[in-house]
C-alpha cells in the first residue's frame, strides 16, 4: 500500500479539528442554555459533526496530493502549447463545469428553489451560474495571454453590476451577491486557480504572482452579472404578461 497519501494528514486534522472546535463549543453552549435537545437529536448531530470533520480532512488531504498538483501541472502543459487561442474555450469548459459540480453552489440553487417555491427553478439558476463562470473563466484565459490589467474587467463589470441592480427585482439581486461568493469554493480556489499559475509560468512574460492570480475575482464578479440578468429577463417577462392580461380583460370587457 503506498502510504505516501497520507503524509501531513495528522496535520491536516489537527487544522480541521481547531477549525470546527469553536463551532461545537457553541453549540454545546447553546445546548445547555437554550435548545435543550433530546438525546437522539444530540446523537445525529454528533455524528454530523464527526463527519464532518473526517470530510473535510479528507478533502483537504485530497487537495494537497491530487488537485493541485494535477492542476499546476495540466497547467504547465497548456501553456506550453503553441495555439494560445484554445485556452479561451478549455477554459470555459473546465469554469462550467467546475462550478457544476461545485457543492455550496448545490445547496444554494437548492435552498434558492425551496425558498421561492418553485419560482426561481434550481436548474436554471444552476445553468445560469455555469455558463456566467465559464464566461468568467474565458475572460482571464483571454487577460492571460495577452497581459490585460485585471482592472479593465473588475471596475467596469461592477459598475454594470450596480447599474443592473436598479432594473433587477430584489429576489435576485441578494442572490447574485451571495452567488459571486459559493461559486469561490474548493473546486475553484484549488483546481482552476492552480492551473492558472501554471498556465501563467510557461507564457513568456507572465509573472505567475501578477498573472495567474485574479481569475478568483473574475469568478466572483461572473455569478452577479448573470444571476442580475436573469433577474431582468424575469421582470420583463412578468411585465409582458401583465400587460396582455390587462389587454385581455380589456377586450373581454368591451365585448360585453
Amino acid at each position: 500500500m503506498n502510504l505516501h497519501i497520507f503524509e501531513g494528514f495528522p496535520q491536516t486534522m489537527q487544522e480541521v479539528a481547531i477549525a470546527l472546535l469553536p463551532l461545537a463549543v457553541l453549540f454545546a453552549i447553546f445546548h445547555f442554555v437554550f435548545l435543550k435537545l433530546p438525546v437522539r437529536r444530540l446523537l445525529d448531530i454528533g455524528i454530523g459533526f464527526v463527519l464532518t470533520f473526517f470530510g473535510l480532512a479528507f478533502f483537504l488531504q485530497g487537495v494537497h496530493i491530487g488537485f493541485m498538483p494535477f492542476g499546476e501541472q495540466m497547467g504547465n502543459v497548456l501553456g506550453d502549447m503553441s495555439y494560445k487561442w484554445v485556452l479561451i474555450p478549455i477554459g470555459f469548459i473546465i469554469g462550467f463545469f467546475a462550478i457544476y459540480a461545485e457543492p455550496a453552489v448545490a445547496v444554494m440553487v437548492e435552498q434558492a428553489e425551496k425558498v421561492s417555491g418553485g419560482y426561481i427553478p434550481e436548474k436554471l439558476l444552476l445553468y445560469t451560474l455555469s455558463i456566467g463562470v465559464g464566461i468568467s473563466v474565458a475572460l482571464s484565459m483571454i487577460r492571460l495571454i495577452f497581459g490585460f490589467s485585471l482592472w479593465y474587467f473588475i471596475i467596469p463589470g461592477y459598475i454594470i453590476a450596480f447599474v443592473m441592480v436598479r432594473y433587477s427585482p430584489k429576489t435576485f439581486t441578494t442572490i447574485a451577491f451571495d452567488s459571486g461568493g459559493v461559486s469561490t469554493g474548493p473546486m475553484t480556489a484549488t483546481f482552476i486557480l492552480a492551473m492558472f499559475t501554471g498556465i501563467a509560468g510557461q507564457i513568456e512574460g507572465r509573472d505567475p504572482l501578477l498573472d495567474g492570480f485574479g481569475m478568483v475575482a473574475m469568478v466572483a464578479l461572473a455569478p452577479i452579472l448573470s444571476v442580475l440578468t436573469l433577474g431582468i429577463l424575469y421582470s420583463r417577462k412578468e411585465k409582458s404578461q401583465y400587460v396582455s392580461d390587462d389587454s385581455g380583460a380589456e377586450a373581454h370587457h368591451h365585448d360585453r
